[in-house]
């Protein structure tokens, strides 16, 4: 299915390169299934790029991809905008996407 650009396909690859420490491979699905608009996948580029496994540390490109997986409805990437909101003393926006979060569970 990975051939056929399957989405979930990529990125559960992603995710199993992933556990067993491949990061660069496991970067490199998500990345293609992100491209494809992959909520999840978004996400995972967001624990890469808060991490800096494969890649380097990078807060701007974390959050995108948190933004694209929130917008994509991924549940956790909401929740974890609100956090970075708050760190940075924006309480409003971090309350909006505690609000979106808990609207698309209604």
């Amino acid at each position: 299915r990975v051939k056929a650009n399957d989405p979930d396909a990529m990125l559960q690859l992603g995710v199993r390169r992933y556990e067993v420490g491949d990061y660069d491979d496991a970067f490199a699905y998500a990345k293609k299934a992100a491209d494809l608009g992959h909520a999840g996948a978004h996400f995972l580029q967001a624990i890469f790029y808060h991490e800096g496994q494969g890649v380097e540390k990078d807060e701007k490109k974390e959050v995108y991809h948190l933004e694209q997986a929130a917008i994509g409805g991924h549940p956790i990437a909401r929740y974890n905008l609100c956090i970075e909101e708050e760190e940075k003393g924006k309480y409003d926006r971090a309350m909006k996407h505690l609000i979106y979060r808990r609207c698309s569970w209604a």
